[in-house]
């Protein structure tokens, strides 16, 4: 009889992260605007407070696996968790460009350890044997609140000040820090530590979870064209309306999907799921790239959203059991490392594509980074499968 996934601590922890990622992605979405409004800044200024929050969660994310291996799980769960709600009743109270910058900066170290603790509990509690079909079940949080924080507060723009929106994004995560209290953790025995106290590559890197962590990041980069510039472009095609729309049908196809990739991950291996996905992915990229009504904007929306739902999981789960029990932490760390890395670079780099070439040949850019992710995953899959042939031969 397989062993329950759905257990009161794993609940406790899929719910904490929804909260943390429906405010991160709330304030994805209206900071560039309160910059704007309320700031009198300009765009680029607007851009900035992505960039500078992404570039403290790399920097953070470098030294995760350390910090959690050194301080515990639980207390980096409770601290983290508590310091980013903290952080977020601040909003209100930045009158000033240079403020918010050095706020942003502050709540991308949080979000990073948050994010991290929080992925590496999820991989604990679940049996190992459904190890594909529990944390995509994990990421579901995830892809929900993508939809749910930006659809919120836009709606509540309408009606209510930016810091009241603030504030009541400030009270969801104090929901989320009461359920951290609610999550069991286990912690695991310290590994060796590094002669006189220097920290090593190994301290920040787990070198067997790299490659998969570059496929990840390819993928990344290609949908940071979706994250950074989708708005933008049915704007340009006089499908703005539809944009919403577009979301709802990216998620409401993933949310759908993620029971059947996940249980296919476990009984069939990795790349049943992994090729198919990134094929479709490709497939609704291109597609895009030649969109001009709202049904081919959400053919592609439903084709993206079937594609890349299943991959982060997939790839999350393949890095996770890579690495030894002890080493989960600095696993999820590498791991988002290049996934944010790539979503830094994409959303850089591809606005300069989209300047020089125009949206639509980005979304064909898009597309072929895709098509090179395939051959980088035959690489990893071709060298996994090398090292368990080799494996086998021993035993």
């Amino acid at each position: 009889m397989n062993k329950p996934i759905w257990t009161r601590p794993f609940i406790m922890t899929v719910i904490n992260n929804f909260f943390m990622f429906l405010v991160f992605y709330s304030l994805l979405t209206i900071l560039p605007v309160y910059v704007l409004d309320d700031l009198q800044g300009n765009e680029g200024q607007a851009g900035l407070v992505t960039t500078i929050f992404l570039i403290a969660a790399i920097i953070v994310r470098l030294f995760a696996g350390k910090i959690l291996e050194v301080f515990g799980k639980r207390k980096v769960l409770l601290a983290g968790t508590f310091l980013f709600c903290i952080f977020t009743f601040v909003y209100p109270f930045v009158n000033s460009f240079f403020l918010l910058m050095v706020l942003r900066f502050v709540h991308g170290i949080f979000f990073a350890l948050c994010s991290t603790v929080l992925m590496t509990l999820a991989a604990d509690m679940v049996p190992a044997e459904r190890k594909g079909e529990g944390l995509g079940y994990f990421a579901m949080s995830m892809n929900l609140a993508v939809v749910v924080g930006p659809f919120l507060s836009l709606a509540l723009l309408q009606i209510l000040p930016f810091k009241m929106i603030f504030l009541g994004l400030a009270v969801v995560l104090l929901i989320g820090f009461a359920c951290s209290f609610g999550i069991e953790v286990v912690e695991e025995e310290k590994t060796k530590v590094s002669p006189k106290g220097r920290m090593t590559l190994e301290d920040i890197f787990e070198f067997k979870a790299l490659p998969i962590a570059f496929v990840g990041f390819l993928t990344s980069l290609a949908y940071s064209g979706i994250m950074s510039f989708i708005s933008v472009y049915a704007k340009a095609l006089g499908l703005f309306e539809s944009v919403s729309l577009f979301f709802v049908v990216f998620a409401a196809v993933m949310l759908l999907s993620r029971p059947f990739t996940g249980r296919l991950f476990d009984r069939s291996g990795p790349s049943a799921v992994i090729y198919p996905s990134l094929v479709i992915f490709a497939i609704g990229l291109f597609m895009l790239s030649v969109t001009h009504t709202t049904g081919l904007l959400l053919v592609s929306a439903g084709l993206i959203g079937l594609g890349y739902g299943a991959l982060l999981p997939s790839y999350q789960t393949m890095a996770i059991q890579k690495a030894p029990k002890e080493r989960t932490g600095h696993a999820t760390s590498t791991f988002f490392i290049m996934y944010d890395l790539g979503i830094a670079i994409g959303s850089f780099a591809l606005g300069i594509v989209s300047s020089h070439l125009g949206y639509s040949s980005l979304y064909v850019v898009c597309g072929s980074i895709i098509i090179i992710t395939i051959a980088a995953y035959a690489w990893v899959s071709k060298k996994r499968r090398g090292r368990q042939l080799e494996t086998s031969e021993v035993s």
